[in-house]
């Protein structure tokens, strides 16, 4: 969950997360939405897919990155958990 917390902690890879809600993307379209390096997004992309917010899918000479969102879920029932068992 530590991975979780550390993707979600930058309003960069918050914003990936965004794109990546409306339809999957390549991460050649996700770098254009950004005023940032290549390099950097793909740094970005690494961290999301560590925390298995992003899965990765090959097409053709492409990488697609869709959002997972099973880990947000498991996360949000963990902390709904713990704030019930405080009730």
């Amino acid at each position: 969950m530590n991975s979780l917390f550390k993707a979600l902690n930058d309003p960069t890879r918050r914003q990936i997360l965004d794109l990546l809600k409306e339809k999957d993307l390549t991460a050649g379209e996700i770098a254009d939405a950004f005023a940032i390096s290549k390099p950097s997004i793909s740094h970005h992309l690494d961290i999301l897919k560590q925390a298995n917010l992003v899965t990765t899918e090959r097409d053709g000479q492409f990488i697609m990155y869709s959002l997972d969102t099973t880990v947000l879920e498991e996360a949000t029932q963990w902390l709904f958990n713990l704030l019930n068992s405080n009730s």
